[in-house]
């Protein structure tokens, strides 16, 4: 199995780095794990509609090069899906189980996805309704990847 974490902009902070860092170790034994990141589109803070809608299709493109034909997408959202950390498992688990072995997850930028993206995507998710910043968003993201692992490893992790 292949895990892809697709985000945008680069992890500024050492903390979240290093906690990046420690799943991945993790990860090893479990998947083939990968965190690509994407260049942020630079953008002033009061921007129309149409500029907003601008910079998430620039970072989109930039997202859409970095997606294989192969890969089920599921993009981070906040009106996603809700589940749980076990059923986040087991639909990882279905989509091995049925041919999918290359899962890519998919964090926006500061103002979201871009149509195309969202278009792209099979699945889409929400680990709730308030905002995180994509940073943390990733750190979280990657904490829970290798919890998925550990859940369908039958391991003790997740209690």
């Amino acid at each position: 199995m292949k895990i892809k974490i697709i985000g945008v902009g680069k992890i500024k902070k050492k903390y979240f780095t290093q906690g990046i860092a420690e799943y991945s170790k993790r990860l090893q034994p479990f998947c083939d794990f990968e965190i690509v990141e994407v260049k942020d589109e630079k953008a002033p803070e009061n921007l129309s509609a149409a500029q907003m809608q601008q910079v998430k299709d620039i970072e989109g493109q930039r997202i859409l090069t970095k997606i294989k034909s192969d890969d089920y997408v599921i993009v981070l959202a906040i009106d996603g899906q809700v589940l749980s950390s076990e059923e986040l498992a087991q639909q990882v688990a279905d989509l091995t189980t049925y041919g999918h072995s290359k899962i890519t997850f998919v964090i926006g930028g500061s103002l979201g996805l871009g149509t195309k993206v969202m278009q792209r995507a099979q699945a889409s998710i929400s680990f709730g309704r308030f905002t995180l910043p994509h940073q943390l968003m990733r750190l979280v993201l990657t904490e829970q990847v290798y919890r998925i692992c550990m859940i369908n490893a039958g391991n003790h992790y997740h209690k």
